[in-house]
């Protein structure tokens, strides 16, 4: 039995600021944490449950109908937000939520290649229709695109030793499993990172999974389609594991809660931005969340709000 816990759960859901009769999307299902307290605040509103995921919906569906049946499943990516909810004929929502990141259970299963602690087939495809996984990317990458890789999405400062090492030991064999590739970057790491706290490999697999699922460039494509369908007094909410997705988060809220007004020219201004920055510092776990939920420790959590 694979568990979620999910991160941030009642502070999200009391910033969503939810409306009984609202449209509200859920662009990260995952477990249903989340959905399953909208869908619990909603009497003729309705919920569109995103994950591109298909064992996410397995795992929420029973936990959904047990509160209501006013939810659709949209077994899709996050990026297609705009084209994916027209079909339902829904162009504008009341609020979103988006829970970036890997689910516990996505984690949990060997058999999908996430983790750096269970040996399993290099893997790391959130979407298992997509062909493209670790494995390509591992063995078929050059030294210089895994440089590129491993310094940009895993801000790894070891990136060319790794991709050295990488592309040694793939000349006499390809790269199959998590633990293999753990192997290499063991070896491609000085002593004094190995004696360090922290799996030496974390950085490594988070490059490779954002690649692997282009998680950068189809949040940030996203999130501005998601702000651009927010009706008035309409909230979207971001939780965000690594820097790399909060900054995407931050310039995105506040180039959209800024007015572009030119520097050093008199005028009276009477207009306001169209967003409102609700957290203007961003909500993080409790020391107590923290304790039970290890994997809460990096999150964080940024609001805006629709004027």
């Amino acid at each position: 039995m694979y568990i979620h816990k999910t991160v941030l759960l009642n502070e999200a859901i009391d910033m969503l600021a939810i409306k009984p009769n609202g449209i509200y999307v859920d662009a990260t299902t995952g477990g249903g944490g989340h959905s399953s307290l909208i869908l619990e605040k909603l009497s003729t509103g309705h919920l569109y449950c995103f994950d591109q995921d298909e064992y996410a919906f397995t795992k929420s569906k029973s936990r959904l109908d047990a509160i209501g049946s006013n939810y659709t499943f949209v077994h899709a990516n996050f990026c297609n937000l705009k084209e994916e909810l027209a079909k339902f004929n829904v162009n504008k929502i009341d609020g979103i939520i988006y829970d970036l990141g890997v689910s516990s259970f996505q984690l949990d299963m060997e058999e999908r290649g996430f983790s750096y602690r269970l040996d399993a087939p290099l893997d790391m495809r959130m979407n298992q229709k997509q062909e493209f996984s670790a494995y390509n990317l591992v063995n078929e990458y050059s030294y210089e695109d895994l440089v590129k890789v491993l310094f940009t999405y895993g801000e790894e400062p070891f990136a060319k030793n790794i991709a050295r090492e990488i592309e040694k030991t793939r000349i006499k064999k390809p790269i199959e499993t998590t633990f293999e590739l753990v192997d290499i970057i063991r070896r491609a790491l000085p002593q004094k990172v190995l004696n360090k706290k922290g799996h030496p490999a974390k950085q490594t697999f988070q490059a490779l999974r954002i690649v692997v699922n282009d998680e950068l460039r189809v949040f940030e494509k996203s999130i501005n389609e998601a702000l651009e369908m927010l009706n008035s007094d309409g909230r979207a909410c971001v939780i965000t594991f690594h820097s790399l997705e909060d900054r995407i988060c931050k310039k995105v809220f506040k180039e959209r809660s800024t007015l572009d007004i030119p520097k050093g020219v008199p005028m009276i201004i009477k207009e306001e931005a169209p967003f409102e920055l609700i957290t203007k510092k961003p909500i993080i776990p409790t020391s107590d969340e923290v304790l039970e939920n290890n994997r809460s420790h990096s999150a964080k959590m940024r609001v805006i709000r629709k004027r």
